[in-house]
């Protein structure tokens, strides 16, 4: 199996159909079906399924184009370091809309005033999507908030971030001094959306134990949870660090809970770690280990 054939499959898969593969790549439909039809005689699977004339990909398809997605990256990675390893270096960063919104810029900012030779690309999204882009290859490095179950994921801790039960200056938990975690039980909760390390966090904090919360907003950035709760219209469990400048916003200590989480450093089991991405990595630990100093 060669580059081009992988390079042909992905098309496929992600087209449905061959001839728009064909046209994609400036090859000829039989030589389309010729790859793919090897792929499957030589491995003995078959990749898709072919009903009334259209493809579907099967379970197996599913995992190997994984694969040929993370083997392409890869590849694509190696040829643009070899064209560019005279010149400049490009670093592919994920983070999460936590770690993104409040603690990234400063520290890119800082790698690449040090390392005029690495521009870094970033891409913010939610944890679980951000962990998916990592296993796809197509992210180099990501920080992310929350567990990380993948196996294809390397994980290291790095920070320990403060979280915080906030309120509106009109809500009823805003004259308490404290709570109790079994106060939030029926409470209206403004939530972030399906795969945040955010969601995830309060929804283990009560479920755990047995406390039913109403989810009365969803919601896909933290900006949006904080002008949300400030308006009266529930509470929300945040990062302390996005509270800084938020004088609508009151703080209530959970007297029977600690409420902390890990922030981690992820890449995948098989990538290659140049020179450039281990100096990176060294320099995000190097800036969390100053942050929890100073704060």
């Amino acid at each position: 199996m060669t580059i081009r054939d992988l390079e042909i499959f992905i098309a496929v898969a992600q087209l449905g159909k061959m001839g728009l593969a064909a046209k994609k790549l400036y090859i000829s439909q039989p030589t389309v079906s010729h790859v793919i039809s090897q792929i499957e005689s030589d491995y003995n699977i078959k990749l898709f399924d072919r009903l009334s004339r259209k493809l579907y990909i099967t379970e197996t398809g599913r995992e190997f184009l994984q694969y040929a997605k993370h083997i392409m990256a890869n590849f694509e990675e190696m040829e643009h370091y070899m064209r560019r390893a005279s010149e400049q270096m490009t670093i592919h960063v994920g983070a999460s809309l936590t770690v993104g919104s409040f603690f990234l810029a400063n520290m890119i900012n800082q790698y690449e005033h040090e390392n005029n030779n690495v521009k870094i690309r970033v891409y913010i999204d939610n944890s679980q999507n951000i962990i998916q882009k990592i296993s796809g290859g197509e992210l180099d490095i990501a920080i992310i908030e929350g567990n990380v179950n993948a196996k294809d994921v390397i994980k290291k801790e790095i920070y320990r971030d403060e979280m915080v039960l906030i309120c509106g200056k009109k809500h009823p938990f805003a004259q308490k001094k404290s709570v109790k975690l079994a106060e939030l039980a029926d409470m209206d909760c403004v939530m972030r959306e399906e795969g945040s390390g955010t969601r995830a966090f309060l929804l283990s904090l009560t479920e755990e134990s047995g406390i039913h919360i109403v989810q009365k907003w969803v919601c896909h950035s933290s900006d949006s949870i904080i002008n949300i709760v400030a308006s009266g219209q529930g509470v929300s469990i945040v990062s302390k660090s996005l509270l800084i400048h938020e004088p609508n916003i009151v703080q209530i200590p959970i007297k029977d809970k600690v409420l902390s989480r890990e922030f981690r450093v992820i890449y995948h089991k098989d990538k290659y770690l140049s020179k450039e991405l281990r100096k990176y990595i060294a320099a995000v630990e190097k800036y969390f280990k100053a942050v929890s100093l100073h704060r």
